[in-house]
């Protein structure tokens, strides 16, 4: 009798600007890279704001981005599986977008009770 074991992945998730400055109406890359021997790993973006929780960006499984439908227009990523890096890229950029950013990483082949591996970044703005 065949018994699948959870298999054991290692994770880890570093975005090493630690504040990003941008200009309003330009663009701004927020960078973000990370290690895992999951070969299909789901990638996740967040955004939270001043005194609110984290809101869902978007999920990237593969080169697939798949965006909340509030953040479709401007927000973007692409997923780089050689240099294991997914940045986000926000076109247009608003007053509003001042937040919090989370790059978060789960792999796909360990239990359930897996956790979610995140740093921080913070956007903030020139005029």
């Amino acid at each position: 009798q065949n018994k699948l074991l959870p298999a054991t992945v290692c994770t880890s998730v570093d975005q090493n600007t630690r504040v990003q400055t941008a200009v309003e109406g330009r663009s701004v890359t927020i960078n973000c890279r990370y290690e895992t021997s999951d070969p299909s790993p789901y990638l996740f973006w967040y955004q939270q704001k001043t005194n609110g929780i984290p809101k869902y960006l978007m999920i990237i499984i593969a080169t697939n981005v798949q965006n909340d439908k509030d953040f479709e227009e401007r927000f973007n990523a692409n997923h780089d599986k050689t240099s294991k890096s997914v940045p986000l890229m926000i076109q247009d950029v608003r007053v509003s977008d001042s937040a919090v950013y989370y790059c978060a990483l789960r792999p796909t082949v360990t239990e359930t009770h897996s956790t979610l591996i995140q740093k921080l970044m913070v956007l903030s703005y020139i005029f």
